[in-house]
C-alpha cells in the first residue's frame, strides 16, 4: 500500500510544505523519499485511512455471556475482581473453558474504562522549605535481628522532612505509643537542629485502641503539648488513607531495603547488643542523608529554632514495692532491692527502660519489660536483689514464678537442669542458690558461666567446693598492713602542751 511506511504526522507536514516547495523538497522537509511524494500526490489519503480496519480472527468467546451476564455482574458490583468472574462463568458454562481467562481479563478493563465508576485522585502536593515533617512507625521483624543471638522484636520510629528528604530513624522496642513518638520525635529534630512548622503523623490509634476515653484524651493533650513545644502545628491524615503521609509511607520500603542490603554487607544479622544495632542503623541513615546534603542545607535555614530544652519523652508513674521486693507496671514485675520494700516510687516509663526515684533520688535504671502476647505477665529479674533472701529459703527456687528469668545467663540454668535430673531436689535447690551467691559475692557471674558450660558440656556437674576455690581471693595477693600503735605518754606530752598554751 502507498506510503505504508510513513505517518500521519510526516504526511501532514509534507502537504503544507507542499503548497510552497516542489515535491522533492518538500518530500526532504517531511522526511523522506521523492518517490514516496509521487505516491502521496497520486492519493493524498492518510496511511491510517487506507489500512482496513484488522478484523476478529476467531469467533468471540464471550459472545453469548457477555451482555446478558458479564454485563449485569460488573454493573451491580464494579469491584468485583475478572478472576472472580471468570470462575462465576466457567461454572455456569463450563464449555468455554480456561482459554477465555485473558480475554476475559482485557474486556473487563476496557469496559471498566469506559462504564466504570470513577476512581479517587492523588493530588501531588509541592512542598515548601521548612513546612512538613512526618512521623510513622514500621514493623521490622522481617530483617531477622538478633542481639547476642537472641531474637530482636522491635519497629522503627521514622521521621522524614517532606522537602528535603532529611530522615532519622530511632530503634523502638515496644508499640506505636506516645513515649517512642515522643523520643523518636525529639531525638530527630535536635539531630536536625531545628523544627518544622506543621508535624504529620497518622491516628496512632494501635496504639491508644485499648484505652479508655478519658486517657485517650490525655494522650491527644500531650501529643499536642509536645508540638506546642517545638512550634509545630499538629495534623493527622484520615484514618486507613495510607497516601496522606504518603511523603514517608512511600519511604519506608526504601528505608528497610537500604537496611537490609548493608546487612547482606555486613555478613551477619547479630549484634552484640542494642547500642551497636542503634549505632548500625543511625550509619546507614547518615549515608543517605549525605546524599541529599544541598537540599537538607537549603531547608535547614528555614526551619524553626528549637526551645532552649526538651519536653518529657516519658511517662510518670507511682508504684509501691510489696513483700516480693519488686513492683508490678504495665503487666510486667520487677525487682529492686529488699530495702526499698513498702515505699512507694516514682517511675519514669521510657520505652527501652524505667528510671526509678525514690523521692527525687535516682535510685536505679531498668530494662522495660514487655507482657506476653498471651496476656502472661512478664518478668525483669536481678538475682542480686533477692539472693540474701533466697540464701535462706533455697527450696523456694524450685516453684519461683520468675525461675526462669532469675538465672543471669543460659549456662546457670543449664547447670539447674542438669542438678535437678542428677541430685535430690533439696540438694539441687541449695546449690544452685549457693552458685548464684558466689557469682554475686565475688563478682565472677561471666567466669563462672563459663566454668559451668565447661563442666557440662565434660557430663559433670558443678562441683561448689571446687568452684569456691577457684574464685577465691588470692591470699598471695592482699598484702600484709601493719598497725602502728602511738605510746599513751604521747598524749599526755600533747596534752600538758594544750594546756600551756590556754595558761
Amino acid at each position: 500500500m502507498p506510503g505504508r511506511h510513513i505517518t500521519d504526522c510526516q504526511m501532514r507536514l509534507y502537504m503544507k510544505f507542499r503548497q510552497t516547495n516542489t515535491a522533492p523538497i518538500a518530500a526532504a522537509k517531511a522526511g523522506f523519499s521523492p518517490s514516496t511524494a509521487s505516491r502521496i500526490d497520486k492519493d493524498p489519503r492518510l496511511p491510517s485511512h487506507r489500512k482496513a480496519p484488522r478484523g476478529r480472527r476467531r469467533p468471540d468467546p464471550l459472545a453469548g455471556v457477555w451482555d446478558s451476564e458479564i454485563v449485569p455482574l460488573l454493573q451491580a458490583a464494579p469491584s468485583l475482581r475478572p478472576v472472580a468472574l471468570f470462575e462465576e462463568i466457567v461454572r455456569r458454562h463450563p464449555d468455554l473453558g480456561p482459554g477465555i481467562r485473558r480475554t476475559l481479563e482485557r474486556r473487563v478493563r476496557s469496559w471498566r474504562a469506559l462504564h466504570g465508576p470513577e476512581q479517587e485522585v492523588i493530588f501531588r502536593q509541592v512542598h515548601e522549605p521548612g513546612r512538613m515533617g512526618l512521623s510513622d512507625f514500621t514493623d521490622m521483624a522481617d530483617l531477622a535481628i538478633t542481639l547476642a543471638g537472641q531474637p530482636l522484636e522491635h519497629r522503627l520510629y521514622h521521621f522524614r522532612l517532606a522537602y528535603s528528604g532529611f530522615e532519622h530513624a530511632h530503634v523502638v522496642l515496644g508499640g506505636e505509643s506516645y513515649v517512642a513518638l515522643a523520643e523518636g520525635l525529639q531525638n530527630a529534630l535536635w539531630a536536625l537542629g531545628g523544627a518544622p512548622r506543621e508535624h504529620r503523623s497518622d491516628s496512632l490509634s494501635a496504639a491508644f485502641r485499648n484505652l479508655d476515653r478519658d486517657a485517650r484524651e490525655d494522650l491527644t493533650r500531650r501529643y499536642d503539648a509536645l508540638c506546642t513545644h517545638y512550634g509545630m502545628e499538629p495534623s493527622r491524615n484520615n484514618a486507613g488513607i495510607a497516601h496522606e503521609n504518603g511523603a514517608i509511607e512511600s519511604v519506608h520500603g526504601h528505608l528497610k531495603k537500604v537496611i537490609e542490603d548493608a546487612l547482606l554487607l555486613r555478613g551477619s544479622r547479630d549484634f552484640a547488643d542494642l547500642y551497636a544495632y542503634r549505632r548500625f542503623v543511625d550509619e546507614v541513615v547518615g549515608r543517605r542523608n549525605a546524599r541529599n546534603a544541598p537540599r537538607i542545607e537549603v531547608e535547614r535555614a528555614a526551619l524553626q529554632e528549637l526551645p532552649d530544652r526538651r519536653t518529657a519523652a516519658y511517662e510518670d508513674a507511682i508504684v509501691t514495692v510489696t513483700s516480693t521486693s519488686g513492683f508490678v507496671l504495665r503487666k510486667v514485675f520487677y525487682s529492686v532491692p529488699s530495702r526499698l520494700i513498702g515505699h512507694r516510687l516514682r517511675v519514669r516509663l521510657f520505652d527501652d527502660r524505667l528510671e526509678v526515684y525514690l523521692g527525687g533520688t535516682h535510685q536505679m535504671t531498668l530494662p522495660r519489660g514487655r507482657a506476653h502476647p498471651n496476656g502472661r505477665h512478664g518478668h525483669v529479674v536481678d538475682y542480686r536483689h533477692v539472693i540474701h533472701s533466697l540464701r535462706r529459703k533455697p527450696m523456694a527456687l524450685m516453684g519461683l514464678v520468675y525461675r526462669d528469668q532469675l538465672f543471669p545467663r543460659q549456662a546457670y540454668a543449664r547447670a539447674f537442669e542438669a542438678m535437678c535430673a542428677k541430685l535430690p531436689t533439696r540438694t539441687a535447690c541449695r546449690t544452685m542458690v549457693d552458685l548464684l551467691a558466689l557469682a554475686h559475692e565475688r563478682a565472677c557471674e561471666a567466669d563462672l558461666a563459663a566454668r559451668l558450660d565447661a563442666d557440662l558440656t565434660a557430663g559433670r556437674l558443678p562441683d561448689l567446693k571446687s568452684l569456691r576455690a577457684l574464685f577465691s581471693p588470692d591470699a598471695g595477693a592482699v598484702p600484709d598492713i601493719v598497725v602502728s600503735y602511738a605510746p599513751l605518754s604521747a598524749y599526755e606530752e600533747l596534752a600538758r602542751g594544750h594546756q600551756g598554751e590556754v595558761a
